[in-house]
Order: structure tokens, then C-alpha cells, then sequence
């Protein structure tokens, strides 16, 4: 399960969406977010996900590799769908024993929330899979630098926020080296029940936290000998400009809200 992490990973490419200025990518994410949440019905979530499929097409990720990333949050998916299913009671019973209920009103808020998390977390995907960090921590800040005229750290923040999104992946990748090494002594993560699965993780957290401390380290030891202050006087090799493509996938999506906009308004759900 965890090689199926996609969260920090960066997939180099030179399509539309890789050349997309970073700071429009980060607004033109939080919009699609608004956009599922705006969405009151599937024909909504539809309109979202085919527009979340055809940015995934244009920047060459496969859809495989999306839904591959979708396993880790099966399990909140799965009790998302339990909880709103048995809580809701409105609408015509379908099936019913002792006191669970089940209606068809509950049965459709269910399906809904799990539709809107799953495209919460693939639409997101796509910001890291086409965003490198140096690039999404130079977005980050300018987006950020209002906020200097009341001694905001943007830079730092910025800078600590990617940081952490990339070492999402290495954090995964050790904690699989870790696990594989125990399992060659004999240690079993795989059969039992699910609480004694996740009680077999317990063993992984010491190395995997000493691995953590010992990588934040040197990473701390490479950007002092390197010099590094913080975000003041320094400058970029690369400028931040936006462009036509920027101005073009604003208004795609753009259009996508009104499109939903106006489905609410219809009464299509």
C-alpha cells in the first residue's frame, strides 16, 4: 500500500499544465475544491472529474496512476460511506434490521460524500504531480507576500510547507525498506484482522521517526554549509510570469463553476 502514495511526487514533463505558472496552478486548485464543493449533485461531480481526466490527459499522467493513489484513503472513503449511510434517516427505507436503517436518502449522502472525497484528493494530486517543489515553494511565497507587511514569514513557510509535501514520498519509501526488513525476520503485517494489522505497524514508527530526525538533519547541515538565511536578498533563477496558457486554464475552470453553477440553479442533481 505504500508504493501507492502519490501525494509529493513530481512526474517531469513538459506538457501544458508542467509550464502552468505555479502561483495559477495553486489558485486554479483551491477553485476546483470550491467547485466539488459547490457541486450539490453527480452531474456536478461528473463535469469535475471530466474536466479532472482531461487535465490529467494534457499534463500524460494516466488515470491508472490517479486511481493508484487513491488506495491509501480507501478506508476513510469506506466509513465515510458507513456513517453517512446509517445516520441518515430522510427519505423511503429500503432496508431495515432491529434499528439500522437504511434510506434512500441515506444511501444517495453516502454515495455523495464518497464521490466528493475521492475527487478532492485527485484533484489535488494533480498540483503535485506537475509542480516541482522548488517551483511550488517560489508560488507559494509570492502568493504569500502580501502577508510581509505584517512580518509574515512567508518565505519560511512556504519553504517548510514544501519541504514536507516532498518528503512524503522518502518517508514512504523508508518505511517500506523498514517493513520489508522485518518481514525477512519473520514479522507479518498482512494476515490477522484488521486491528492486529494495524497493531503490527506499531514496530515500524521508532525507525521510521529516527530515519525522519536523521534526514531532517542533514538536510539542515546541507542548507547551512549552502549558506542558506532565509528568503531575504535572495533571487531566482527562474522569473515568475504569467502567460496566455495561465489566462486560458483560469477561464476553463471558470467555466467549469458556471456550468455548475447553473446545473444548481436548474435542479439538476
Amino acid at each position: 500500500m505504500l508504493k501507492n502514495i502519490t501525494i509529493g511526487q513530481f512526474f517531469p514533463g513538459n506538457s501544458l499544465i508542467h509550464r502552468l505558472d505555479p502561483r495559477a496552478k495553486l489558485m486554479l486548485t483551491v477553485a476546483l475544491i470550491v467547485a466539488v464543493f459547490l457541486s450539490q449533485g453527480f452531474a456536478g461531480f461528473a463535469l469535475v472529474l471530466l474536466f479532472v481526466a482531461m487535465a490529467a490527459r494534457m499534463s500524460r499522467i494516466s488515470l491508472k496512476f490517479l486511481v493508484r493513489g487513491l488506495k491509501p484513503i480507501l478506508y476513510i472513503v469506506i466509513i465515510t460511506f458507513v456513517l453517512n449511510l446509517f445516520f441518515q434517516s430522510e427519505g423511503r427505507v429500503i432496508f431495515r434490521w432491529n434499528f439500522i436503517a437504511v434510506t434512500d436518502g441515506g444511501l444517495r449522502r453516502a454515495a455523495y460524500m464518497a464521490v466528493r472525497l475521492v475527487l478532492l484528493v485527485t484533484s489535488s494530486q494533480l498540483l503535485t504531480l506537475t509542480t516541482s517543489a522548488i517551483s511550488l515553494t517560489d508560488g507559494l511565497e509570492a502568493l504569500m507576500r502580501p502577508l510581509k507587511k505584517i512580518k509574515f514569514p512567508a518565505h519560511e513557510i512556504a519553504m517548510m510547507m514544501s519541504i514536507a509535501l516532498r518528503f512524503i514520498p522518502t518517508l514512504m519509501e523508508e518505511a517500506d525498506k523498514i517493513m520489508k526488513a522485518q518481514m525477512a525476520r519473520g514479522a507479518d503485517f498482512e494476515s490477522g484482522s484488521l486491528f492486529k494489522r494495524a497493531k503490527a505497524m506499531v514496530p515500524l514508527l521508532v525507525p521510521l521517526f529516527v530515519s525522519a530526525f536523521r534526514r531532517a538533519d542533514e538536510l539542515a547541515m546541507a542548507m547551512e554549509a549552502r549558506c542558506y538565511h532565509g528568503g531575504e536578498g535572495r533571487t531566482r533563477m527562474k522569473q515568475l510570469r504569467y502567460g496566455r496558457r495561465d489566462l486560458a486554464a483560469a477561464l476553463a475552470v471558470a467555466l467549469l463553476i458556471a456550468a455548475i453553477a447553473t446545473l444548481n440553479a436548474l435542479g439538476v442533481f
